[in-house]
């Protein structure tokens, strides 16, 4: 069981990186861009899931990885739903949302491959994405880059 769960969970991983990239490079407007989304979230929903039933499985090795799960679920799912409800200032939650979740995957990634001790992978990914992350919403808002086609 656990090795089907972790298969699960590399795949959704996988396949919500690519629908990501996918998803960042399309035109902003509906079509690609906002199907892509909807799959990225559907799989990140299954590197949640998947991740709490491993954490569940060996609670006393892998119990950190329900909270860090949670926390970068929460993210897609603020980028997610500030794109469905269109609040105010909804572009801002949806490049944040989007972009943090993104982030957690990368450190995953980095952590699993490098090390969990290794501290240059828990920051590294942070940064570098904070930073883009603040550039393309200053971009946006100052109307260097439109919202959609």
């Amino acid at each position: 069981m656990h090795t089907l769960i972790l298969t699960l969970h590399i795949a959704c991983g996988a396949l919500a990186m690519v629908a990501g990239l996918v998803a960042m490079r399309a035109r902003k407007k509906r079509g690609l861009h906002t199907r892509i989304g909807a799959v990225y979230h559907g799989l990140y929903v299954g590197l949640f899931l998947s991740a709490a039933v491993l954490a569940l499985m060996d609670w006393a090795r892998l119990w950190w990885f329900l909270p860090i799960a949670t926390g970068s679920y929460a993210f897609a799912l603020l980028g997610y739903l500030a794109a469905r409800l269109r609040f105010n200032g909804w572009l801002r939650f949806h490049l944040i949302g989007q972009g943090g979740s993104y982030i957690a995957m990368v450190t995953a990634v980095l952590v699993v491959n490098a090390g969990v001790g290794s501290w240059w992978v828990w920051l590294l990914p942070s940064v570098v994405g904070s930073v883009l992350i603040a550039w393309i919403t200053r971009e946006v808002a100052a109307g260097r880059r439109p919202l959609s086609d």
